[in-house]
């Protein structure tokens, strides 16, 4: 394995780089969030503590049938759970799976550096 310390140009950014299994797990996540309307979605449902898919579809210019395709992407990233409540789903976050991503996306603020340094 190498050792990213000896060859590191500048301070890492990450405390660790991720294992396999780590990687395994969260990059379904990245990739469901790489589609703005999923990103859009997934911010309207991370606003609240849960939200029925009948106030997020008028959001969108797009029918019902595609919206629920982008939240069946999300769920299946492990990014939402769901409960159908009569004709309604409602979706809330995955809390771990956002701790998963923060961590992750959690860079120390470094120094700046001054110009000509």
């Amino acid at each position: 394995m190498v050792d990213l310390q000896a060859v590191a140009c500048c301070p890492p950014i990450a405390v660790s780089p991720l294992d396999p299994a780590q990687a395994e797990v969260v990059a379904p996540m990245f990739k469901a969030l790489g589609d703005p309307v999923r990103l859009r979605l997934m911010s309207m449902i991370a606003s609240v503590p849960e939200i029925c898919v009948c106030d997020l579809t008028p959001a969108f210019d797009l029918s019902g049938p595609t919206i629920s395709h982008h939240l069946k992407v999300l769920r299946e990233a492990g990014l939402v759970d769901s409960e159908r409540r009569g004709t309604w789903v409602w979706y809330r976050v995955k809390a771990e799976a956002f701790r998963q991503l923060g961590l992750l996306l959690d860079i120390p603020a470094r120094p700046a550096v001054e110009a000509g340094a």
